[in-house]
């Protein structure tokens, strides 16, 4: 059993802690907000986030950083705008020998980088993974059946991840397409945001079933020409975590967009719902795309109607109205 260290105390990270603690490994939960950790300790509870689910004595809470020096594994479950903030707080601190597991979906911006990039940046002596895959917090702390990926450029790494973390709940597939792993997990929160925004129009089945396929063609448009291998976007962490991203109201991408489509504006859609990451990455993707040269028309209605006020129907006659072309053209799904 490990002694596992998870970096952000929100829900994955809450749910993950007390999953891995029953199934007998060390852990200890950090975060930066001490009264968060403080609510913590008293109702041994997540109260907002996983409310009935106990949190054990056994399991450490803390907002010392420095709790991360003897760790075999740090997990990562930081919102992808303070992840290279927390990560240099605890570089100090940290083990070369230690494995850094990054559970965040997201692309920093500027940088466009992808979230176990910059971990590599900061920690270039360690090994990294990235874990992701269709896993609601509230269904993995249930010990409801869950798989996900490891997906590292350090097969050794990957298998210990595997190895260590699976459980009879918790199923852990390997992969060697980090990239294509990352860019499904992070772009999918896009077409999640977009799914809620034609819920909250009225939209249906129709309509949802379109935009979620249309939705996977344009992520691995992106993704080949940016290295991965386009049957990774056909698993877990592509089709798979965009069909549980878009369908549940335990998505707050999904929620968010409902309020959008609803009349609600997008800022305050986000401050309603909490961390958003559909609505940052929709920005880093559309700039990213256009750096790359790749079309991808849903996202770039979405940038329009997150930052520029453009009217939702209109976005969607546009979509609709886009020329004709084949399913299988090469312009669209790549080699």
């Amino acid at each position: 059993m490990s002694d596992i260290v998870i970096l952000g105390s929100g829900g994955f990270g809450t749910s993950l802690a007390i999953m891995f603690h029953k199934n007998g490994h060390k852990v200890t939960v950090w975060s930066a907000f001490e009264n968060e950790i403080e609510a913590m300790r008293k109702d041994k509870e997540h109260k907002k986030l996983l409310p009935g689910h106990i949190i054990s004595d056994e399991i450490a809470l803390t907002t010392d950083i420095s709790c991360v020096a003897d760790a075999q594994i740090v997990l990562f479950s930081i919102p992808s705008a303070f992840l290279r903030k927390v990560a240099l707080s605890a570089k100090p601190f940290m083990s070369s020998q230690a494995i850094i597991l990054n559970t965040g979906k997201g692309l920093e911006d500027k940088t466009f980088n992808r979230l176990s990039t910059v971990l590599e940046e900061v920690f270039p002596d360690n090994k990294v993974v990235a874990l992701s895959g269709p896993s609601h917090a509230e269904e993995v702390v249930m010990l409801m059946p869950t798989t996900v990926v490891a997906a590292s450029n350090d097969k050794e790494a990957a298998n210990f991840i595997q190895e260590e973390l699976s459980n009879i709940s918790f199923r852990i597939y390997l992969s060697d397409d980090i990239i294509g792993c990352e860019l499904g997990g992070a772009l999918k929160n896009i077409i999640a945001l977009s799914a809620g925004i034609c819920d909250g129009l009225g939209y249906g089945d129709n309509t949802k079933a379109a935009l979620m396929t249309r939705g996977i063609a344009e992520i691995a448009r992106l993704g080949v020409s940016l290295g991965a291998r386009k049957e990774t976007f056909a698993g877990l962490t592509g089709i798979g975590d965009l069909i549980v991203t878009c369908t549940s109201m335990h998505s707050r991408n999904r929620r968010a967009g409902i309020l959008i489509g609803q009349g609600v504006s997008p800022q305050e859609a986000v401050n309603q719902v909490g961390t958003v990451e559909g609505y940052a990455c929709a920005k880093v993707a559309y700039e990213l795309a256009r750096k790359a040269g790749v079309e991808m028309p849903i996202t770039s209605q979405l940038y329009n109607i997150l930052f520029n006020n453009k009217d939702v129907k209109i976005s969607i006659s546009e979509l609709m109205g886009r020329p004709s072309r084949h399913e299988t053209e090469k312009y669209w799904i790549g080699k």
